[in-house]
Parts: structure tokens; C-alpha cells; sequence
């Protein structure tokens, strides 16, 4: 392994190779702020040819590959991080030792920075799905907030009695789970032509577990085009975690813009599971925003609400709440730990 790696880094870190990730990334700053371009050319240009090419090519496979390149950079990290730390417990480092490791840092970072861009990253700078559809962004009244939570309390109440224990159980399966998120953009681009998805390439996160502690429900590898989805969150859930995540393989980089994709495909499919999952999400945004406002407005909407919505509310902040709780107990075990290694090593040295 540390002789593939030396090898590669040789290759690879050629003058020409220097020059090239520095003009590219040049280039990429400059074009970004140009939203209109991005659009026309990238977006709707460059972008999909390569999304498409890359769930063609990988989307069939039913584990992450993504997922294992991001493995891999893991293992790679740590061994460098071993190392660095071996060479200075035994004093090999100097200032040629540091060059190098910086020097190869700054490549690493402008290699990603290009490819990260070139994949995907330049969505972020786009126009955006508001000029999509035609909508006038503006700073909104505390009266319309009310008004827009309202609506989607009521909505919540309305579905939350018709996705019963036996659709949510369903998406326990992932295959239906990730069926159905594809049938719902499918049933959203007859609406809405820019949502179309073909082909899709939607996974489990390897990474699920380490998510609910990190606290990420899933996310998009521009590298491999996989969008990914925690399965192990409360299940509600889910539905809308998977549209929003190809949102992001359509293109949308944002996360509010990756909301409202999400948001047109639930609430279009026929599934209540899936309208209710969008809804659930929606109005704790909404009744969050509230209580930032006017708590006591919040209380009185959170007293209306269907006591399965309420029970879902607790469920899911129940979740993490015991997954911080597991994190704090790891990091108070560790301090303890390194706390009674410094105490011993002191009394050790009180002794001789």
C-alpha cells in the first residue's frame, strides 16, 4: 500500500499536473459568479451528461461504491495520521519532512477542489429552482408564517391517519423504499420537466450508523453520483431523506433548493407515507421557525396536532437524543481514560 501511494503521488504531482488544477480552479472560481451561465451550460449542459454516465455505470450495483472510495481515503488518512505521528515520537521530523506533507496537502486539496467542482459542485452557483418556477423570493410576515403552518399542520393531521403501520412498515425493504422515491420524480416530471430522474442510482449509506452520531440523514457523492440515504433513522422519515437526495443528483447543491425538490415530488405521489414523511419534515421547519418568534403562537399549534404526529415528533427527537447522549458518555469514558494516564504518569514520576 505505502509503495502504491508513493508511486501514484509521483505520477501524479507533475509540474504540468500543478499547473492544470491551478488554472482549472481559477477558472472555476471565475465562472461561478456567473449564475446564468452555470445554468445554461452546466446545469443544463455539461451536468447531465455526466450524472447520467455516472448512475448508468454504477447505479445498477446494489452497494455504495462511493461509499468504499470513502472508505479507502479513511484508511489512507489514518495511516498518514500513524505515521506522522511515529515520525515524531521518533524525532524524524524536519523541515523537508514538513515541505513534502504540505506539498502534498495542497495538492490534495486543489484535486478535489477541481473534481469536487467539475462533478457537481458548481450547482451551488446556479440560478436555482425559484426562477424554475417562477416564485418571488421575499422576507415573509410572522402572519404568513402562521398561515403556512397552519396549512401544513393540517396537511400533517390529514396523512397522518392514512400512512398506517403497514406502508411505513413496507419501507423497511429498501428496494421499495428506493422504488418508490424513483416512481414519485417520475410522477413529478409530467408537473414539472425539470424534475426528471433517468436513471436513478440511490443507495444505503454504509456510513448510517456513524451518521446518527455526526448527524448527517444522507447525503450525495458528487464522485460517483450515488446518492445515499441513512436507513437507520425513524423510518416516517425516510421517504422525504430519499427525494431530497436526488434533488442533489439533479442538480439542485443547496440544501433548501434539495428540500423543495423533495417537497414536489411527496406531495405529488400517490403514496400517504410519502406525502406525510414531507410534511412531518416541512411543518418542524415551520413550527421551528415559530418558536423563534412567538412561543407562545407554537404552543397552541403543537397542542392541535394528531397525537401519532406528536408521537413521531418525540420518536424521532428521542433518536438523537440518545445518540448525543452516547457521544457524550464516549467522550467523558476518553477524558477519564487520558486523565487517569496523566495522573499515574505523575504519580510515577513523584515516586522516582
Amino acid at each position: 500500500m505505502k509503495e502504491f501511494l508513493s508511486r501514484l503521488f509521483q505520477r501524479i504531482m507533475k509540474g504540468w499536473t500543478w499547473a492544470l488544477l491551478i488554472v482549472l480552479a481559477i477558472l472555476i472560481k471565475w465562472v461561478s459568479l456567473y449564475p446564468g451561465w452555470i445554468e445554461r451550460n452546466y446545469t443544463y449542459g455539461i451536468y447531465p451528461v455526466i450524472s447520467s454516465m455516472q448512475r448508468f455505470l454504477l447505479g445498477w450495483i446494489p452497494f455504495s461504491i462511493g461509499d468504499l472510495f470513502y472508505s479507502f481515503l479513511i484508511i489512507v488518512i489514518i495511516v498518514k495520521i500513524v505515521r506522522l505521528f511515529k515520525a515524531i515520537f521518533k524525532r524524524k521530523v524536519n523541515r523537508a519532512f514538513l515541505l513534502k506533507g504540505l506539498r502534498q496537502l495542497i495538492f490534495i486539496f486543489l484535486l478535489v477542489y477541481v473534481f469536487f467542482n467539475l462533478l457537481w459542485g458548481l450547482n451551488y452557483n446556479r440560478i436555482g429552482i425559484a426562477k424554475q418556477l417562477g416564485l418571488d423570493m421575499k422576507k415573509y410576515s410572522l402572519e404568513e408564517l402562521d398561515t403556512l403552518t397552519f396549512i401544513l399542520q393540517k396537511r400533517l393531521n390529514d396523512y397522518v391517519l392514512l400512512a398506517g403501520p403497514a406502508q411505513r412498515d413496507s419501507f423497511y425493504k429498501k428496494r421499495n423504499l428506493f422504488r418508490e422515491s424513483y416512481e414519485a420524480y417520475k410522477d413529478a416530471a409530467r408537473q414539472y420537466a425539470f424534475l426528471e430522474y433517468q436513471p436513478k442510482s440511490i443507495k444505503p449509506s454504509f456510513f448510517s450508523y456513524a451518521g446518527n452520531v455526526l448527524g448527517f440523514q444522507g447525503y450525495y457523492n458528487p464522485f460517483s453520483g450515488e446518492a445515499q440515504v441513512n436507513t437507520t433513522v425513524p423510518v416516517f422519515t425516510q421517504p422525504f431523506i430519499a427525494c431530497h437526495e436526488i434533488g442533489h443528483q439533479l442538480g439542485y447543491g443547496k440544501e433548501n433548493e434539495a428540500n423543495f425538490s423533495g417537497f414536489l415530488a411527496c406531495r405529488i405521489h400517490p403514496s400517504p407515507a410519502f406525502r406525510y414523511s414531507v410534511y412531518f419534515d416541512m411543518y418542524n421547519y415551520a413550527i421551528g421557525e415559530v418558536y423563534r418568534r412567538d412561543t407562545a403562537a407554537a404552543r397552541i399549534f403543537q397542542q392541535n396536532l394528531h397525537p401519532q404526529a406528536v408521537k413521531d415528533i418525540k420518536e424521532y427527537r428521542d433518536f438523537y437524543l440518545a445518540k448525543q447522549q452516547l457521544v457524550g458518555k464516549a467522550f467523558r469514558s476518553l477524558a477519564t481514560f487520558i486523565l487517569t494516564l496523566h495522573l499515574k504518569g505523575e504519580i510515577k514520576c513523584r515516586i522516582h
